[in-house]
């Protein structure tokens, strides 16, 4: 079943789904329409792909262009740079590395890279990194870090301007150093680890660090804010902190593992529950692993707080919490130069989203596009 207009007009495709059955639930065409095409008209977004996961079943919808010189349409199985939302996945391989018995989240981060030995990192732990409470870790590395060289000085000589735990500044040089030391732990190379635990169970064979070959067909361009075609480029600790690159129908399998993780055994079960499991809050948000968590129902109001510049780019002070396991909602914002990406679901709920975007568009509007189709399939 296709629904489609021209592409130029923000066309809405919906492919790979079974007739509609008599119990199947309607799909949220409209809503999803009514939301996508002002959002992508306002901000002049060129291209949009949307996935529902409703109850198992999945909604694809794709609007605009991949690319605008070449008039290539969106599609499902268009790539799209994740920018941050790649950290999730650093923090599921962590997650799992614990649940193997390679090591303790409370284990110090020292331990598994010899050049940080006697540095500030003797006295913070991996969970420490993976929750951006290290103790105020910028959000970028500096420019001039360009090789594993610079990289351990840099670490070795850094000082932290909080204790441990009393702070969660977010940051790309925390959550980056996360996964660079679980690959360290389990001996591989971090990309190489990601696919053979995260990626090939979840059945996310599109997804990539660097896009293979056969696929480089899909991968969409990002446009700047000059409107100029742009993709990432490579960086210390890209792959773990803002690396990936993926599809709507890959993301949707990764939100349908995250809520229904039983089917991939008891470790990554464990895992999953790990990294959905609030560690530090800092107001109504809780900070898991790699996802940021909000008591189920949540407002609107407590969602773009959550995700506000306040809390992004400042150091904001944390409480240590036993968190809740339960009625949870899950979300994390994701961006590069060219390209936006949020990912939201309710695991009590078995519902989710993926709105992926050629563009860089402010996260308020991804919230609040996603909270409106996810309040009309309530």
């Amino acid at each position: 079943m296709i629904k489609s207009t021209s592409a130029l007009t923000f066309g809405l495709f919906i492919a790979g789904l079974p007739a509609f059955a008599a119990d199947m639930p309607a799909p949220p065409d409209d809503v999803v329409n009514q939301t996508i095409r002002p959002l992508m008209q306002e901000y002049a977004i060129p291209g949009m792909a949307v996935a529902i996961s409703r109850d198992g079943k999945h909604y694809f919808y794709s609007f605009g262009l991949a690319s605008k010189e070449d008039a290539i349409p969106v599609t499902q199985k268009t790539l799209f740079e994740l920018g941050s939302v790649s950290k999730t996945f650093a923090a599921t391989l962590a997650a799992y590395a614990q649940a193997t018995g390679v090591f303790s989240l409370n284990d110090k981060a020292s331990r598994f890279f010899p050049p940080l030995a006697g540095s500030s990192f003797d006295n913070i732990s991996l969970l420490n990194l993976g929750t951006y409470t290290a103790g105020g870790l910028p959000l970028q590395i500096p420019d001039d870090v360009d090789n594993q060289e610079k990289l351990n000085d840099y670490y070795r000589n850094w000082q932290p301007a909080y204790a441990p735990g009393a702070y969660r500044q977010y940051s790309n040089a925390s959550l980056g150093l996360f996964g660079f030391l679980t690959a360290k732990a389990m001996g591989w190379s971090y990309e190489a680890l990601v696919e053979k635990h995260v990626l090939l169970p979840f059945s996310m064979r599109h997804t990539y660090f660097s896009v293979a070959p056969k696929d480089m067909q899909n991968y969409a361009w990002g446009y700047s804010k000059q409107d100029k075609p742009i993709r990432v480029s490579p960086g210390m600790l890209d792959a773990e902190a803002y690396g990936l690159k993926s599809s709507a129908e890959d993301m949707i399998r990764y939100v349908d593992a995250n809520m229904n993780p039983a089917g991939f055994g008891e470790a990554m079960q464990k895992a999953v529950q790990t990294t959905q499991t609030g560690y530090f809050s800092v107001g109504e948000m809780t900070q898991g692993l790699g996802w940021e968590l909000y008591r189920y129902p949540v407002t609107l109001e407590s969602l773009l707080a959550g995700n506000s510049a306040q809390v992004a780019y400042q150091a904001n002070k944390a409480t240590a919490l036993t968190p809740p396991q339960e009625n949870r909602f899950v979300n994390k914002t994701g961006s590069t130069n060219g390209f936006g990406a949020y990912v939201a679901f309710i695991p009590g709920k078995q519902t989710g989203i993926v709105l992926l975007a050629n563009k860089n568009y402010p996260n308020d509007a991804r919230i609040k596009a996603a909270y409106r189709i996810l309040s009309a399939l309530e």
